[in-house]
């Protein structure tokens, strides 16, 4: 037993001689193996992380690969699905331009219809019909019965109509078609022969005066002939029954038709309100 004891004092004796050979103190070499044990653990406790994310991959791989195997045999092919996935994103970024295109288109109409509304103010009407804007005259205005000559009143309410579209540097700019309309009544014989030649002849009369050239012997509407036509459609696109005189009176009629864009052929009824 003192041997023993004599031995581990030797021992301490030695170690301390060792670490003040050194150049610590016991109380810094104490230290220094502290931080070694403390560095030790956390190398210990990271390694048991590392080999816990390992195992938590592997497990979510697995988890992947069955999933993957259960969609199969349901019959569900993963890379048509994600090839109709694709096509999807496509389609609603398609859909989403296309929007925005047609916003833009009916924000003209809505200023085009603003422009034209000026023309009310003449008594006559602007509206949507058939997915067309137009502007329409009252054909008794224009003519007497039977007559493609235009009346006094006719003539000064075309004119008018000219100058604001003329003014205007966007309608001035637009392509018009001049419609002319009749009743149902058949035309019997007489220089146009029928409701067609009335109706084509009306038009014409108020096209040409539309784009005359304006001066003191002869006033025209001076609009730029290429950008208008005319047409006749006799009987065939009534706005109302031909059964009463009102009704009648409703048909016989010619309309300046605003002609759309390729790209502004979209349904516009909800400006007709």
């Amino acid at each position: 037993m003192l041997a023993a004891r004599n031995a581990f004092r030797s021992s301490a004796v030695m170690l301390a001689l060792f670490v003040s050979a050194c150049g610590y103190s016991q109380e810094e070499w104490d230290q220094k193996v502290r931080e070694n044990e403390s560095l030790r653990d956390q190398l210990t406790t990271q390694r048991q992380a590392h080999k816990k994310c390992e195992a938590d991959y592997a497990a979510a791989l697995q988890q992947i690969d069955e999933l993957k195997r259960q969609l199969t045999e349901r019959g569900v092919n993963l890379e048509n699905m994600s090839a109709s996935l694709a096509e999807q994103r496509k389609a609603l970024e398609e859909y989403a331009r296309r929007t925005e295109q047609l916003d833009a288109i009916r924000k003209r109409f809505e200023v085009l219809q603003q422009k034209l509304q000026k023309l009310t103010q003449l008594g006559l009407q602007v509206e949507v019909r058939n997915n067309r804007m137009m502007i329409r005259l009252p054909g008794d205005v224009l003519f007497d019965s039977g007559s493609d000559k235009l009346k006094k009143e006719g003539n000064d309410i075309l004119l008018q109509v000219a100058e604001v579209i003329r003014n205007d540097a966007d309608l001035s700019k637009r392509n018009f078609q001049v419609a002319g309309h009749t009743d149902a009544k058949p035309l019997a014989g007489g220089t146009f022969k029928d409701n067609w030649g009335l109706s084509a002849m009306r038009a014409r009369s108020v096209t040409v005066l539309l784009t005359t050239p304006s001066s003191e012997k002869v006033p025209g509407g001076s609009l730029t002939p290429k950008n208008w036509s005319a047409a006749g459609y006799a009987d065939t696109d009534p706005v109302s029954t031909n059964e009463t005189d009102e009704g009648r009176k409703k048909n016989r009629r010619v309309e300046l038709v605003v002609q759309p864009n390729v790209e502004e052929m979209l349904n516009l009824k909800s400006l007709a309100k």
